[in-house]
């Protein structure tokens, strides 16, 4: 009837340590000792431009002088796991449940100031949407990001 507990703390090396990170980690490492469970640290290393050795090195550290110990001894690295995310992304996208956006950085945060400017919550306006798009040429040089295909109407 009862599983296994198992817990993580998962920080983006970005900077130095949070101390909200810290409270989850102690939150998550006791919950994991109690019920006898197993507390995982994984990094989120996935933010290519901002992440660093040095950013990585200072959550290691600090896990070190928290007396945090973490199980299996090995620290799970998102990026390692690229190519499964890759194999899932791929099925949803043959499945329709995701889809290819070609907007820029610049273009978004143009969509979202003219949202602000007329009193609407800014969000995505659904540009690349497959219906929206029909025969709309991909821009070159633009890598785009995956978006879930999430349903126009409904919860």
């Amino acid at each position: 009837m009862f599983t296994k507990v198992r817990t993580r703390i998962a920080p983006s090396p970005t900077g130095m340590m949070h101390l909200g990170t810290a409270r989850t980690a102690i939150y998550c490492w006791a919950v994991a000792r109690h019920f006898g469970g197993e507390f995982l640290l994984r990094i989120e290393d996935t933010d290519r431009e901002r992440s660093t050795p040095e950013a990585t090195q200072v959550i290691l550290d600090a896990m070190k002088w928290l007396n945090l110990d973490y199980d299996n001894k090995e620290v799970v690295y998102q990026m390692n796991r690229l190519p499964r995310y890759k194999e899932v992304v791929d099925q949803l996208l043959a499945k329709g449940l995701a889809y290819k956006c070609y907007a820029t950085k610049e273009e978004l945060d143009e969509m979202r100031e003219a949202q602000k400017a007329r009193g609407e919550k800014p969000r995505y306006d659904g540009r690349w949407r497959p219906e929206n798009c029909v025969g709309k040429p991909i821009p070159e040089g633009v890598t785009p990001v995956i978006r879930f295909r999430n349903p126009d109407e409904g919860v």
